[in-house]
This record gives C-alpha cells, structure tokens and sequence, in this order.
C-alpha cells in the first residue's frame, strides 16, 4: 500500500503515521463523515452513537482511522463547518411559475437531491462557492421557458444525458481544467426541460479579462 488511511477513509501520503496524534480539526472531520454515513443508512442510530464516542476521544489518527475504515470516501472539503454539514438536506424543492429569477449563489449547501418544478422563470444555480457535502448532486428538472444556467468551476462535471429537450437548447462549455484535478462533485441533470435554453459551464469573463485571456473570477459571496 501507498499509505495510511487518513481520518477521512482515503489513503494519505507515505509520510502519515497512524501514531500521529489527532487534532479537533481531525476528530470533526470523522465526526462529519460518520453523519452523512448515518444520514445515507449505512450506520444505524447506536453505530453512530458509538463510533461518535470513539471519535472524540481518539487519541491518534490510526484510531480515528478504524471509524471510516468501512466506509466510503467521502470529499469534504477543509473550510466546510459542522454547523454546513448538518444544514445538508435530502431534498431541496423549488417551485415558481411566471415570476422573477430564482438564483442560488455564493456560498450555498448543496443537497442531495435539488428539483425544479418552474415555468417561464429564469434559473441560476452558481456552483463555484458551494458547499459540497457529497459526490453527486442529482438535479431533476421539470422546466418549462426561460434559461437554466448551472454554473461549474474546475472539479465539477455535469452530466446532461439523463434529460430531455424539447424545443430547447443546451451549450456546455468546459472550463479550462488544470491536469490532474480531482472530481470534487458530479452533477446529474435528468428530467425534462422544454423551451428556452440550458447553459452549463464556468463564470462569464469580463471584457478586461477576455482581452487579456484571463479566466473569469467566481462571482462574489451572497
């Protein structure tokens, strides 16, 4: 093996040690992974509660390691609190006919499961500063009219094949990925979108940016 497993289920570089002592910052961050293990069923409610003992009273990272050692990896990333973590939700549903912009910006959790039940509204969903809890965010769409522009940044891959198109367009412009970027959330869009048009891809450029060929900047906090 390459190396140890870390806190969080995945293999650390060869310069970790089991021995090293644990930090707060390490015993939350299994503390975050055992919820959202809970939160998918894979732990019942006394498993949780035991390992969560465990996992604050942890000493070293090997005994943090045992804790996720059964479960799958899970891409959290540093700066995300606890307090984000719990405010996860399943499902997010929005729903809106005929009425302004529905946008989601800044820095925003994601949920498991976001549906759009809209008709002839605008919808943007920025993805750049988004709290990412999980792997895959699934998007079912039941839009009709106006635009739905998802927003990406390096590390986030949208998969449109699960939707469906009537009388709608859709332009997916790949940001420019440095090499070797992990995947840090896929999103599946399924469903049906009918009239106007679906855009996915990185921040706008602003004209001084375009002409100096710079990437565009996230766009600010909400």
């Amino acid at each position: 093996m390459s190396g140890e497993i870390s806190p969080t289920g995945k293999h650390s570089g060869p310069g970790s040690s089991p021995g090293v002592r644990a930090s707060h910052a390490d015993r939350d961050r299994v503390v975050d992974v055992l919820r959202i293990a809970a939160g998918d069923g894979r732990l019942t409610a006394d498993e949780l509660d035991e390992r969560l003992e465990a996992a604050l009273s942890a000493r070293t990272l090997g005994e943090l390691a045992v804790l996720t050692a059964d479960l799958p990896a899970v891409s959290i990333a540093a700066d995300v609190t606890a307090a984000e973590i719990a405010e996860a939700k399943h499902v997010i549903r929005i729903e809106q006919g005929f009425g302004g912009p529905v946008e989601r910006t800044g820095r925003w959790v994601l949920p498991r499961r976001l549906e759009l039940a809209v008709t002839w509204c605008d919808v943007t969903l920025d993805l750049t500063q988004a709290v990412i809890t999980q792997d895959t965010l699934r998007i079912d769409v039941a839009m009709v009219g106006k635009t739905l522009t998802l927003v990406t940044r390096p590390g986030i891959e949208v998969d449109a094949d699960g939707l469906t198109l009537l009388h709608c367009r859709l332009g997916h412009h790949r940001a420019e990925t440095p090499p070797h970027t992990p995947t840090a959330l896929r999103v599946e869009l399924v469903g049906q979108k009918t009239h106007g048009r679906v855009v996915v891809g990185p921040p706008r450029r602003t004209l001084g940016q375009w002409l100096l060929r710079r990437p565009a900047s996230p766009s600010p906090g909400a």
